[in-house]
């Protein structure tokens, strides 16, 4: 079985291969990486505006997100963890850019942030998934942490340390037990994407009078995570497994806000749309694929690969529309929408993405053939990884309940959004 010391011996194998042998893999759709310094990178010609703040950061994204692209075969292995794409994230001012600007952050929020997710989730999805997280634990620590707290996290981020969300327990729970002026936890996370690498996870945990509560312990790198259990066809680069907290002290000042809050709406459904966007990205990137295969075997012009082709741009379109959509819904600070009618927006935005995804995998797989269910054809591995992603959970839920809210709420006016 797989233990952290294991996990560290992997990672300590991939690292020089990243660095000294990074492969294309068939793909001839990589750019070349960005030079930051020209002032008319990715779009931005001489005869155009400067380029904003987000601007940059976009054109940040997409350099990790070709760096990414390069190296994930390589890193497609069980027990594997991006970690030079994590540190370029760092370089690129991504780590912080999520944060409010009063501590240090771009503010990087709504259409922009989805903007930045899908890029890198173009670039890799087990990428995407811990940056999505990251971005996450930004959100829950200036929502809901008090300044000290934001201020921590920021300065950490700052210096490059990946943070996550977990919240998946185990069939006993996570607890957090009082023990004199200090408290304890008791039990694991399971699924928790970034495990023997994130040092300062926010995992939810349960009082001894049953108040949910958000955690942020301390960790050392590599210890107590357990990969052996994650054996899933895809997202292998994303580290994720069990993680036992048992015995890990808390101060009080660890805690962040109050009972609930984790699970409160609309932020905690209406957040999904993050995860949407990097699938969404990864779609783009399977949709690029399909072009770059009817390319080299010019097959694009018959006239059944021309329609599936067709059909695919639907897809990833229709994928696109419904998260920049959710995104301008879930994070308008001006919004008067109440929150029930947010979070049915946002539960369908996931699912329209998910059956859009899974479209566009049969299309791409009918147009490709056996050859792209073979390694190491770079459309096997992302297919392998959106499938995998697209295991979000609860979504028959999800959509009963929006179909729910539609029933009671809208009338017969056409617009049941606005």
């Amino acid at each position: 079985m797989k233990n952290a010391s294991l996990t560290l011996q992997i990672k300590s194998d991939i690292e020089p291969r990243v660095a000294t042998q990074p492969s294309r893999l068939l793909d001839d759709s990589v750019s070349t990486p960005l030079d930051l310094s020209r002032t008319d990178a990715v779009g931005h010609s001489s005869d155009l505006p400067a380029p904003t703040h987000h601007d940059d950061l976009l054109t940040a994204a997409t350099r990790v997100a070709d760096g990414a692209h390069t190296t994930a075969a390589t890193y497609d292995v069980d027990g594997a963890f991006p970690v030079c794409d994590v540190s370029a994230l760092h370089e690129a001012g991504l780590m912080t850019a999520s944060l409010p600007r009063e501590y240090g952050g771009d503010g990087l929020a709504g259409a922009c942030l989805a903007a930045v997710l899908k890029k890198i989730g173009y670039g890799s999805l087990p990428l995407g998934r811990l940056y999505e997280g990251h971005v996450n634990a930004m959100a829950l620590t200036a929502r809901y942490g008090r300044p000290e707290q934001i201020r921590l996290v920021a300065a950490e981020a700052s210096r490059g340390h990946l943070f996550g969300v977990w919240n998946t327990d185990d069939k006993d729970g996570l607890h957090l037990i009082a023990d004199r002026i200090q408290y304890r936890l008791e039990g694991r996370k399971i699924l928790a994407s970034g495990a023997g690498h994130i040092e300062r996870p926010i995992v939810t945990a349960t009082d001894s009078e049953g108040k949910r509560l958000m955690v942020m312990p301390r960790m050392l790198r590599g210890e107590r995570a357990d990969l052996s259990s994650w054996t899933a066809q895809g997202m292998r680069a994303s580290a994720t497994g069990a993680v036992d907290f048992s015995d890990i002290r808390i101060e009080p000042d660890q805690i962040i806000g109050g009972d609930g809050d984790y699970e409160r709406q609309p932020t905690f459904s209406a957040g999904a749309w993050r995860f949407a966007a990097v699938q969404t990205g990864g779609m783009e990137r399977l949709l690029d694929l399909l072009l770059v295969h009817h390319r080299r075997t010019a097959r694009g012009a018959d006239p059944h690969q021309a329609a599936r082709l067709g059909q695919a741009a639907i897809a990833a379109e229709t994928a696109n529309l419904w998260v920049l959509r959710a995104a301008d819904i879930a994070e308008d600070p001006f919004s008067t929408r109440p929150p029930d009618q947010i979070v049915a927006y946002v539960n369908l935005a996931r699912l329209a993405v998910e059956r859009a995804a899974l479209d566009l995998l049969e299309l791409v797989e009918r147009s490709v053939g056996l050859q792209g269910l073979m390694r190491p054809h770079p459309i096997e591995r992302v297919s392998r990884d959106l499938k995998t992603y697209l295991r979000q959970p609860g979504p028959d839920r999800a959509l009963t309940s929006a179909a729910a809210w539609l029933l009671k709420n809208v009338a017969p006016n056409g617009e049941p959004w606005n």
